[in-house]
């Protein structure tokens, strides 16, 4: 039968559905295989020839045929399953089903009365439909369902590759079948690449896209941080339940880790063909982190332990989380593993840059999102990777993708989402000591990005973007200061040597933050410039030989530094300062930051295109909710500090997480007090100001400054070469107070970040899901959609 001949009869049955007000028995077959045994019909044709309209209609108006259609379709599936879908016929009836069932799901979803749907048993719908089992041993349907998918993506000869040599040998049996011979690509415990096949890989793609749609029940609940975060269709999917769970898990994570977007290393390939690949692959990862979707911090997770065993993975460590994906995740631990993981996702990451100096030369990706909260899951579940991710300097060639994209995306609204899960992800890795240490790492790799050219270390590269965010990022990035910032204070007991370009940019945040202005006019913003001076201090105790250009700026910025030391407290002054400022609207200046010429080859970061789809992100935690203070011991072991008592309000004070809006409002000058609104004191002001850090930088400058002085009057000097070469050889051995205990602030796991992740990914997986649009114009609750 003709395509054109299939939609038409297609559309007939969906016209008798939707005008149907009588039930359908769900025995009359001639009615409901319309729907799928003739009909041969892509997904964006179902889309097409299923109006929203008209489910929603059949939903409220004829109840009774939008259950049967449902259960029908699922029952095609598991007898699909069942048979092993050997002839055409079968395959094509599977896959129509499965469009159907991607099509009507959201629709099921986004109304409460029909959530419970799919978890209700159907008399006589057990396994198979045979009507003479007992009830009690029916399945709800969502299990039948999610069964006869994890059955169907390990078919042979539909969605994996035969091993029977000949035609004679009677089919594999499904049952009997061990999946874990089948998994579809080499890598984390499977050493076999089976041939490529572009049928099986799309039949793998609908069949997940299915999958995905079925988890998406998630995007229909308000965001509730308390509401137990379990979504039933991953935790049974996810369960012993499901005998394919260990082979579909490592399916998807080589499958994912194997691609190469460069089309086997010929450059320009991907304008030859097309590439049937880079769909699987998108799904793959949306499914592999949704699976993933697990509050670490509500429960237990496997402890790090130094056993291995001949598996890929880990069997000494206790049983750990239910969820057998995040189980075998925080399991993986042969080196080798993490090597194919960690290559595999630095390569994909890495792949828009290359795009940026050989245009074209690779097809361009666009998932790095979903990559990006992957790498996270991995680093968060799986400590064994964390920590050998940081062995070696490959950490770096994550870091620089990650820093392009912030980079990138800064001037960008539609993009927040982005640069928090970037942040957050330097935030995890700069709690450990080695990613400081691989910062010193010369940066040589030249990527066109919109910063000053400069010569130095990846620690430069990092402090020159840091820079650029928050001099030039857009207002809803306030929140990210105080994060920004704490990666520079973990890093900097490390940095052994700072560019005069980073050792500027620092001064100049300095100078911003501590305009009595800015430290006067919200609750938190004293913590910027205590945060600086907290890195500076590290810099100088710890790493003072190498940094002569930091120490030249500081003592060239004197001025800064003597202003906050004489910070005023009288009420006048306070009101004097906050008037001022209202007449100069910018809140960060750029003034008084050489800023040199970009990069070559390089655009600036570019807004959001008027009418971008974005999708709204709850509040993220405070820094103090999102961290966890602990000393560094001389042996280098770190020790936990127990929250200390509260402290003026240099530490505690509200949860600065309070996203875009309310911030703004917050760190403007309140005329109002009068209403309530918080108003700055002189007890406050003196509350933190006695507790500015600035002992070390003022004996520093009460040492330097006059030898400094002494050689340009001596010599004439307006040469900073001199300067430089006097303070590298100077020493402060002696001089400076008693070194203080290095204190590092780690990312610690709580429920307020494991929602913003979960709202984040859902947002990027509805707005990347546009051909077919699954869940476009349906009643969506866990975030809202914005146009910038």
């Amino acid at each position: 039968m003709g395509s054109a001949d299939s939609k038409l009869n297609f559309r007939k049955a969906v016209i008798q559905l939707t005008t149907k007000t009588q039930p359908v028995e769900a025995t009359d077959d001639a009615f409901w295989d319309q729907f799928w045994a003739d009909t041969a019909t892509s997904v964006q044709d179902v889309f097409a020839l299923v109006p929203a309209a008209e489910i929603r209609a059949v939903r409220e108006e004829s109840p009774s045929n939008l259950a049967t259609l449902c259960y029908k379709a699922v029952e095609k599936l598991v007898q699909g399953a069942e048979g092993g879908c050997h002839s055409e016929k079968e395959k094509q009836i599977v896959l129509n089903c499965s469009r159907l069932l991607t099509r009507v799901l959201p629709y099921i979803f986004e109304d409460p009365d029909w959530r419970g749907f799919f978890w209700s048993t159907v008399p006589g719908a057990g396994r198979g439909g045979q009507g003479e089992e007992d009830d009690e041993n029916a399945r709800p349907l969502a299990e039948s369902l999610l069964l006869a998918i994890a059955d169907l993506l390990f078919c042979p000869d539909f969605t994996v590759q035969s091993h029977r040599r000949s035609t004679v040998d009677s089919a594999e049996d499904i049952h009997s079948l061990d999946s874990c011979e089948y998994i579809w690509e080499a890598g984390v415990g499977f050493a076999h690449s089976p041939q490529p096949s572009y049928t099986h890989d799309m039949n793998r793609t609908e069949l997940l896209k299915l999958l995905l749609t079925c988890f998406s029940e998630a995007m229909y609940l308000p965001p509730a941080p308390d509401s137990g975060s379990t979504n039933p269709w991953v935790q049974f999917f996810c369960s012993t339940e499901n005998r394919h769970a260990l082979p579909l898990f490592t399916s998807l994570l080589n499958t994912v880790c194997a691609y190469d977007p460069v089309g086997y290393g010929i450059p320009y390939n991907h304008l030859l063909f097309s590439d049937y690949r880079e769909p699987l692959v998108e799904e793959a990862a949306q499914v592999l982190i949704v699976t993933l979707d697990h509050d670490s911090a509500t429960s237990a997770s496997p402890t790090v332990d130094g056993t291995t065993t001949g598996t890929a993975m880990d069997d000494a460590d206790p049983p750990g989380p239910e969820n057998l994906f995040v189980n075998y995740l925080s399991r993986i631990h042969r080196e080798e593993d993490f090597q194919f993981i960690l290559k595999g996702m630095a390569r994909l990451l890495s792949n828009p840059l290359l795009q940026t100096y050989l245009p074209n030369s690779t097809k361009k990706i666009q998932f790095h999102q979903e990559l990006l909260v992957l790498f996270w899951k991995l680093c968060d579940f799986n400590k064994k990777f964390l920590f050998f991710v940081l062995k070696s300097s490959d950490v770096l060639d994550i870091l620089v993708p990650i820093l392009f994209f912030l980079n990138d995306a800064r001037a960008d609204q539609s993009r927040v989402g982005l640069m928090h899960i970037g942040v957050f992800i330097l935030l995890l890795l700069s709690g450990e000591r080695n990613f400081g240490v691989r910062l010193n790492k010369p940066y040589s790799v030249r990527v066109p990005m919109d910063i000053p050219v400069f010569t130095g270390t990846h620690a430069d590269l990092l402090i020159v973007v840091f820079h650029k965010i928050i001099t030039s990022g857009h207002q809803r990035l306030q929140p990210l200061f105080d994060c920004l910032l704490t990666i520079v204070v973990n890093v900097s007991p490390y940095l052994k040597s700072l560019s005069m370009v980073a050792a500027n940019k620092l001064l100049h945040l300095l100078e911003a933050f501590s305009t009595t202005w800015f430290l006067f006019s919200a609750a938190q913003n004293h913590h910027l410039a205590f945060f600086l001076l907290e890195a500076f201090n590290n810099i100088i105790q710890y790493q003072f030989d190498g940094n002569s250009n930091l120490v030249y700026a500081i003592i060239r910025k004197r001025s800064v530094f003597h202003q906050l030391a004489n910070l005023p407290t009288d009420p006048p002054t306070i009101h004097k300062a906050l008037q001022r400022r209202r007449r100069v609207p910018e809140p960060l200046s750029r003034t008084g930051s050489q800023e040199g010429a970009s990069m070559e080859g390089s655009r600036p970061a570019a807004p959001a295109e008027p009418g971008t789809l974005k999708t709204s992100l709850v509040a993220t935690p405070g820094i103090d909710k999102l961290t966890e203070k602990s000393q560094v011991s001389e042996d280098g072991t770190l020790r936990s500090l127990e929250p200390e008592p509260q402290q003026g309000s240099a530490d505690r004070g509200p949860a600065s997480g309070e996203t875009g809006q309310v911030w703004r409002e917050q760190r403007r000058p309140s005329s109002a007090s009068a209403s309530g609104q918080w108003g700055p004191t002189s007890e406050w002001v003196l509350s933190w100001k006695s507790k500015l850090p600035l002992q070390t930088i003022m004996r520093l400058l009460q040492v330097l400054v006059p030898q400094v002085e002494k050689i340009c009057i001596d010599k004439g000097l307006t040469d900073e070469s001199e300067i430089l070469r006097f303070l590298q050889h100077g020493t402060l051995v002696g001089l400076l107070p008693v070194p203080h205990p290095i204190l590092i602030r780690k990312y610690q796991a709580n429920s307020g970040t494991a929602m913003w992740f979960r709202t984040y990914m859902w947002g990027v997986i509805y707005l990347r899901n546009v051909d077919p649009p699954v869940w476009y114009d349906t009643n969506v609750k866990l975030f809202e959609i914005q146009r910038v």
